[in-house]
């Protein structure tokens, strides 16, 4: 009996999108942990504009970031309607303010299209691709790179066209 040639699975990526000022955004699912409603915060004396204040979740301490204004949007007006996906990075947890999540992908690592070169080191290392669909196009970021430092500003351009 001849061996056939096998083809070897292709690399499958779950992400989970969410909105951000309007536009969709995704990243890596394992990233994320839980996603609950918005609860009000305390704020922190001299923290970055972007870090809206704390939360206590089941005795865990973390900041809540406004990822609209950490991308250089208008900053968000929490309401009811946003919620919080709360992420663990590296063992820091922290809260990032949407607008909405909208579901969980499963798509073949060779359908995230690269990022295109652009002048900013800060965009290279925060958009990892996109991903086209025939309704939108959603901007797959890494969490990491967003989080790391928030005592320095991020030089983006991902303003709407």
């Amino acid at each position: 009996m001849a061996n056939l040639p096998t083809r070897a699975p292709e690399a499958m990526r779950e992400l989970i999108s969410f909105r951000v000022a309007g536009q969709d955004f995704c990243t890596d699912i394992r990233q994320v942990c839980e996603i609950r409603g918005w609860t009000q915060v305390v704020p922190m004396p001299h923290a970055p504009e972007f870090v809206l204040g704390v939360i206590n979740l089941r005795g865990t301490v973390m900041p809540v970031i406004d990822i609209a204004a950490r991308l250089g949007f208008a900053a968000s007006e929490p309401s009811e309607r946003h919620v919080i996906m709360v992420v663990n990075i590296d063992q820091d947890w922290s809260g990032l303010l949407v607008e909405a999540v909208s579901e969980t992908l499963t798509v073949p690592a060779a359908q995230i299209h690269k990022a295109p070169l652009v002048n900013s080191d800060q965009t290279r290392k925060l958009v990892e691709g996109f991903i086209t669909t025939k309704a939108s196009m959603q901007t797959v970021v890494h969490l990491g790179h967003l989080i790391a430092q928030l005592d320095a500003p991020l030089s983006l351009d991902l303003a709407p066209m």
